[in-house]
């Protein structure tokens, strides 16, 4: 068993003392947030860094907001946990509480953030389809200041097309941040009356990850369809909710925008299910969330 490379270990206690550590140890640090995934790399050997910069003990980045004009806020150290338990976000948000109520086990739950499983730009992460469709950003800080960086990729789009046009999900573990920028929120968006739902299919409860996950919901006169792990990234697909837009949901229109969801999607086939077996998920997800949200 490997152990743990020697590194300096930090707890700044604010913002602006993460970022002169980060400037420090320029391309030589990691961030520790949740820990779920970067004590694993770590352990591993995966990364060696000479800096880790835990930010757990930052003020404001625990929090929890929400107004109709803003939206919700989360800061980039709240757990999972604490979203799927969450008043507000299960009032306003109850499909983005069901998904972070199913990431891994209890104990990951307690532990891993919804801002880490963003960073970790995974296609198989639990809550990151519902930001997708719900228009969500991602709030960074670094040597220029502050930005919000739009989580919507589209199906079909390239990664220089991603790339030109500022998105942050570029490919598998491949972001569109910059050096010495850290995340330190999402802003989720809020549309009054909105209704969402989220699917996970898996082999297993409790403890796996997903072999398709989606969330599928009507914002105001627009239906969006965000997708997991039928792409290198989470994606949005385009042609369904342009099919969709404005429409009164039929029997028939939703059987149709069934099929086009699972035309729009290219998965690859691993050890967790085939190609076909994934777009067939899709299609059965995007059927049965638009019958729920017709009823």
């Amino acid at each position: 068993m490997l152990t743990l490379k020697e590194f300096n270990y930090f707890a700044p206690g604010s913002v602006e003392e993460a970022l002169e550590l980060m400037k420090e140890y320029e391309g030589k640090y990691t961030i520790l947030n949740g820990g779920t995934d970067v004590m694993i790399r770590l352990r591993e050997r995966l990364i060696n860094p000479e800096a880790v910069i835990d930010i757990k003990r930052i003020p404001g980045l625990k929090e929890i907001t929400f107004s109709k004009e803003d939206g919700l806020y989360i800061g980039a150290c709240v757990t999972c946990k604490e979203i799927s338990e969450s008043e507000i976000v299960k009032e306003h948000y109850p499909f983005y509480a069901q998904a972070a109520s199913v990431l891994g086990s209890q104990l990951v739950r307690g532990r891993a953030t919804s801002v880490g499983n963003v960073i970790n730009a995974s296609p198989l992460a639990d809550t990151v389809t519902p930001l997708v469709a719900c228009d969500a950003k991602l709030v960074v800080v670094g040597p220029e200041g502050q930005r919000e960086i739009s989580l919507v990729s589209w199906a079909g789009e390239s990664q220089e097309e991603r790339i030109a046009r500022g998105a942050f999900f570029i490919f598998v573990r491949k972001v569109g941040l910059k050096p010495g920028e850290m995340a330190i929120g999402l802003k989720v968006p809020y549309v009054e009356g909105q209704k969402a739902v989220f699917t996970k299919f898996d082999r297993r409860k409790e403890v796996d990850l997903s072999t398709v996950c989606a969330t599928v919901g009507k914002f105001g006169e627009d239906y969006r369809v965000a997708i997991g792990s039928c792409a290198p990234t989470p994606i949005r697909l385009p042609k369904t909710e342009a099919l969709l837009k404005g429409k009164k949901l039929t029997p028939e229109l939703i059987g149709e925008a069934a099929e086009l969801a699972g035309s729009e999607v290219s998965p690859i086939s691993d050890v967790r299910a085939s190609a076909e077996y994934r777009i067939s998920l899709v299609k059965v997800a995007v059927r049965r969330s638009l019958a729920e949200l017709s009823a």
